[in-house]
């Protein structure tokens, strides 16, 4: 959907019924999609950029705000995707809009710095445990995790 603001990103959000107002103008049902900043304790280190939380939220629009077609993919499917598009956004989590929570506060926590796995930063799996780690964190580049063919932790290394 389209932001008010010309320079904003756009508004996203499933189109969940066509009907018509009181004056015959179509008009669109939509469940919002909310970007982490729109939500209680905004944006994290471990939220990626294109990263969406599917809300409680339901508003009646004018067809003519609708902008384009998107593709929210679950968090599974967008860290399997080999090439994001501008249209590939992705969701893991469900917000209620007015208490101003998520529908569970759990999250898995992955590598020695125990963050989420943000889908933007690169993660190499330890081919004996199978536990994940961030190259910084391993003390390695990006560039030497990517030409590795395995990797062993320190805590599963002889």
């Amino acid at each position: 959907m389209k932001s008010p603001e010309p320079d904003n990103r756009p508004y996203i959000a499933p189109v969940k019924k066509f009907g018509t107002d009181s004056k015959g103008n179509s008009m669109v049902t939509v469940r919002w999609y909310y970007w982490p900043e729109e939500a209680s304790g905004g944006r994290k280190q471990f939220h990626g950029a294109k990263e969406l939380f599917l809300s409680d939220h339901y508003d009646f629009q004018s067809t003519n705000t609708i902008e384009g077609k998107c593709i929210v993919h679950s968090f599974k499917e967008y860290t399997k995707l080999e090439v994001v598009g501008d249209e590939d956004y992705y969701s893991g989590f469900e917000y209620k809009a007015r208490a101003k929570e998520f529908t569970h506060n759990y999250v898995s926590v992955y590598c020695n710095c125990e963050m989420p796995h943000n889908p933007d930063d690169m993660m190499m799996q330890c081919d004996k445990c199978k536990d994940w780690f961030h190259p910084g964190c391993v003390k390695i580049t990006s560039a030497q995790g990517k030409r590795l063919s395995n990797y062993i932790c320190d805590e599963c290394s002889p």
